[in-house]
């Protein structure tokens, strides 16, 4: 990936996709402690639809829930399709 997001188990996770019906793609919020709130510098990684600081994850299963891949994380505030968009993770699926 050119924005220098890690790409290892990506290229596997494509493979297990393209012999599957389908695959499960999930985006969850890995809640943080909020380190440094009185100089405001980890606003980034507030979500306001959880409340919490925390960061994006976006997850592939194959159909019974094997973990295929999992993503870098980004800032709270991402939402799932963005952060998918992103990661490249639905030109990939799309192009398979």
């Amino acid at each position: 990936m050119e924005d220098g997001f890690p790409r290892s188990g990506f290229d596997t996770a494509i493979e297990v996709a393209k012999r599957k019906a389908f695959v499960i793609l999930a985006g969850t919020l890995l809640r943080i402690d909020r380190v440094g709130m009185a100089s405001g510098c980890n606003r980034a990684c507030h979500s306001g639809k959880h409340k919490c600081h925390g960061l994006n994850m976006q997850v592939t299963a194959d159909p019974i829930g094997r973990l295929a891949w999992i993503s870098a994380s980004l800032p709270g505030p991402r939402h799932d399709v963005g952060a998918a968009r992103k990661h490249e993770i639905i030109d990939a699926f799309t192009i398979s």
